[in-house]
């Protein structure tokens, strides 16, 4: 599996992230939403997560807790729009605290032939909004996790 690769383009409100698993479809589809798997994978480094809820179907509601070394939470939470497993995935996403701040990830699972291309486009509200979102560090962070679903995918199959 080579890295994710991040696109964030200038005045544009949108983040993509593209990375080719060696995993068939339902297998990353699993690893990305499995409450059992998602806490391996959310938040790279020493954060600790916890699923406090997660209903995979349209109108369900999802919510995740992180924590850093310190016990300080981050905590996540969306909607699920539409699951269609193991193809395609339309959530929202806002982290709390971050009034505004809602994002809409478009989650798509190309089935390559025992390999999946996987594509994530976070969609802002506005350039200043994804921008905002962007921090030093964080197309790393974002690596490390697509990385960590690849083994866990890898597993599955």
């Amino acid at each position: 599996m080579a890295p994710a690769e991040i696109t964030i383009a200038p005045d544009r409100q949108d983040i993509t992230t593209t990375v080719t698993f060696d995993a068939p479809p339902a297998a990353v589809f699993r690893a990305i939403t499995d409450p059992e798997l998602i806490p391996r994978w959310w938040g790279a480094g020493n954060f600790e997560t916890t699923v406090e809820r997660m209903e995979l179907r349209p109108g369900g509601l999802w919510r995740y807790v992180s924590r850093d070394p310190a016990g300080t939470p981050y905590v996540f939470h969306g909607v699920c729009h539409d699951v269609d497993a193991p193809n395609r995935m339309v959530q929202t996403l806002e982290m709390e605290g971050l009034p505004g701040g809602v994002q809409l990830g478009v989650f798509t699972f190309e089935d390559l032939g025992g390999r999946t291309l996987h594509r994530q486009v976070s969609v802002f509200q506005s350039v200043e909004e994804r921008d905002a979102w962007v921090q030093p560090g964080m197309s790393e962070i974002m690596r490390e996790g697509m990385r960590r679903v690849g083994e866990i995918a890898e597993g599955l199959s």
